[in-house]
């Protein structure tokens, strides 16, 4: 076990040090010039040249690369002159735009996307595996074809559509609801849950949609296994088979897709953000792009592909302790 897990965190690194590579040659080799974007409106060709020295942009690509590595295992000092700035670990770049260091900014904004996405994970896992097993037991039915068509439906809303609709209907036309803004858990645990309530929702609708497909899909074919009629041909209750032996088989395929959702999701819930007005990753990413922040782009997407991996890795680890055959591969 400790050999297969070793080799899983080496593959994350791996992971990790490729698209750390991948992203900074695609925001460092192309024509875009983070001296210019620091210089202002009112620069001559002098002042640019002075500082691309002092930003080390002067530095061959290699070492430019080697000292942003650096900086994210231990920190760096940043520019030298009357831009150098200290960027402590993790270092991930510092925003001259913003005037913080990249990972201030990412730390700010995590909780709200923290937020989102595990409220929205609960109820799209309760709602999809309810109705997924709910349709695989009476498949052929009506209410197998009516739920199938539901969830085609919800899978067919763009998330932006389903938020506009939302906020006109509960919050502007009957109020039953705030307009949603964030606030910490910590301070009034109610008006963070109250204030995430319809986020969580849309959010969910989209995924539940897709997760009752995949379960009904795998619990059909876990219940079609000769196993699961032997169980049924010893006597035990049908609640046991489909729970016990069912359940447990079909939920395999969806830890996997679940443990990537969640992962993306902790990278930047960029459309329901950005429709609600939220201060997650997701709108830092948008606010960013818009102003060619290219440091704070950098930072998410290597934030974002951590989560993926890590997750990956998680679900990974979760399947050699349930299945010891897995950790052979």
């Amino acid at each position: 076990m400790a050999g297969f897990a070793l080799r899983r965190v080496a593959g994350l690194v791996l992971v990790l040090l490729t698209v750390c590579a991948a992203t900074f040659a695609i925001f460092y080799l192309l024509p875009s010039d983070p001296a210019l974007q620091a210089c202002g409106k009112s620069c001559t060709t002098e002042r640019i040249a002075e500082l691309h020295r002092q930003m080390g942009l002067d530095k061959p690509v290699w070492q430019q690369f080697a000292d942003y590595l650096g900086g994210i295992v231990g920190g760096r000092t940043i520019g030298t002159g009357d831009l150098a700035v200290r960027c402590g670990f993790p270092c991930f770049g510092f925003s001259y735009q913003a005037d913080r260091p990249v990972w201030d900014l990412m730390v700010d904004r995590l909780p709200t996307t923290a937020s989102i996405a595990a409220g929205a994970a609960v109820l799209w896992l309760v709602i999809g595996l309810s109705v997924g097993i709910g349709s695989a037991l009476r498949k052929g039915s009506g209410l197998d074809r009516s739920l199938m068509a539901a969830t085609l439906t919800a899978a067919s809303l763009p998330v932006f559509f389903t938020g506009l609709m939302a906020l006109y209907l509960v919050v502007q036309v009957a109020g039953l609801l705030p307009f949603p803004t964030y606030v910490d858990f910590g301070d009034d645990p109610l008006g963070w849950a109250r204030n995430l309530i319809l986020p969580w929702i849309v959010l969910a609708l989209l995924y539940a949609a897709m997760y009752a497909r995949l379960s009904r899909s795998s619990m059909i074919e876990t219940l079609s296994e000769p196993y699961i009629r032997t169980a049924r041909a010893k006597g035990l209750p049908e609640r046991v088979v489909v729970i016990k032996h069912g359940l447990r088989s079909a939920l395999t395929p969806i830890v996997t897709v679940f443990g990537m959702d969640l992962g993306t999701l902790l990278g930047g819930a960029i459309i329901t953000e950005s429709v609600f007005g939220l201060p997650g990753i997701g709108q830092l990413t948008i606010d960013a792009i818009n102003k060619s922040d290219q440091p704070v782009v950098m930072g998410v997407a290597l934030l974002a592909a951590f989560f993926i991996t890590l997750f990956t890795v998680l679900v990974d680890l979760l399947y050699a302790v349930v299945d010891p055959r897995v950790r052979v591969s």
